[in-house]
């Protein structure tokens, strides 16, 4: 997170990020999306496709004729330079307008695409973020418990908790040790729960369990604060965390499909009191003046649009390249949402054929 000028290492995605990015506005608004092969630097393959669209960035820019284009385009390519010699993920985002630029890695792929705008395209931001959502994963074994926080594909240890936690208890020999040893690692993995309980209830979030087959088992018996578990994975103590986290994602895709099932039961449940609206215009407007619940929006869905003087109508256009236009108007259908409290579930495409691919739920009342 930089100005120009300032520090130009690439970011793993977060929601703070994501905030941030929203707040930003004002024309030109540059957004180099491109998805990514993963690698310990970008590929030669990669690094040619990002120079393309840092081109065709600079095709559309001067062509508008604009002030500070060259401080723009210099800012991109700085910190396209160091994006190719970074490692990379699934996908990068560059992001960059007057007085600021910014680099993303992502752990989803993206529509590879120049976006020009008056805000920056985070999308696929809000995308990734929804396929790997801010998660909690619990650590076992019999004599050590250590709490992670995960978004997208980083773990980090658990801020401002008492994890890790050991069982201090000595082992020894003694003929009842086998009895005395279960109910010592029961004690202890009660303690572990009860420490779990309060940062879930401060921090709350899916949580996956991991470590070996017995540990997990014996505390998935006790726990008490098992509500919104995602699922478990097999680990050891000394698991890399990389390793852990490729073995965490097909979890969380398992919790996400249910999350997409929860948004499409909650359109039919709003439908029937005629609290869903479809399409992008009519969306639009609900949002701006009704009170947004949730939006549902296909992954595919992509709308470039004009948007009226007192920015009430959204009408679809083709001439994507026209200064008016805004590229993607779907970005900022969520960010309007996500700004006025709703939230937003973006689900398989031709799972809201019915409503035009986008589905806006309303709460109740004025």
């Amino acid at each position: 997170m930089t100005g120009t000028g300032g520090g130009v290492a690439p970011t793993s995605l977060s929601a703070e990020t994501v905030v941030l990015l929203q707040s930003i506005r004002g024309y030109p608004a540059v957004s180099l999306l491109l998805s990514t092969t993963a690698r310990p630097v970008m590929t030669t393959a990669d690094a040619l496709a990002l120079r393309r669209l840092l081109a065709q960035a600079g095709h559309r820019l001067r062509g508008e004729e604009l002030e500070d284009v060259d401080e723009l385009l210099a800012a991109l390519q700085t910190h396209v330079a160091a994006a190719t010699a970074a490692a990379t993920s699934q996908a990068i985002a560059i992001y960059a307008r007057s007085g600021f630029a910014m680099t993303v890695r992502l752990p989803t792929p993206v529509h590879d695409r120049v976006v020009v705008d008056p805000t920056f395209a985070t999308r696929d931001l809000v995308s990734a973020l929804h396929q790997t959502p801010r998660h909690v994963v619990l650590l076992l074994s019999s004599r050590e418990a250590r709490l992670f926080e995960g978004v997208a594909d980083t773990l980090r240890p658990a801020p401002r908790s008492p994890f890790p936690l050991r069982n201090e208890r000595e082992r020894g020999p003694d003929p009842s040790r086998p009895r005395l040893e279960e109910t010592d690692t029961a004690a202890f993995l009660t303690s572990v729960d009860r420490a779990l309980g309060t940062h879930l209830r401060l921090h709350p979030a899916p949580l996956v369990l991991a470590g070996a087959e017995q540990a997990v088992a014996a505390f998935t018996r006790l726990s008490q604060n098992l509500s919104r578990l995602a699922g478990t994975v097999p680990a050891l103590a000394t698991t890399p965390l990389p390793e852990l986290v490729e073995r965490i994602r097909p979890v969380l895709t398992r919790y996400l499909r249910s999350r997409q099932r929860e948004a499409l039961d909650l359109l039919d449940r709003r439908a029937g009191g005629q609290r869903v609206v479809s399409g992008m215009s009519s969306a639009w407007l609900a949002a701006r003046h009704e009170r947004p619940e949730m939006l549902a929006v296909e992954h595919g869905l992509f709308y470039p649009a004009r948007l009226s003087g007192d920015g009430d109508l959204l009408l679809p256009a083709w001439d994507v390249e026209h200064p008016d236009v805004i590229d993607d108007a779907v970005d900022e259908l969520i960010e309007l949402v996500l700004d006025r409290g709703g939230w937003v579930a973006l689900v398989d495409d031709g799972a809201l054929a019915e409503h035009e691919g986008v589905a806006l739920t309303l709460r109740a009342g004025h």
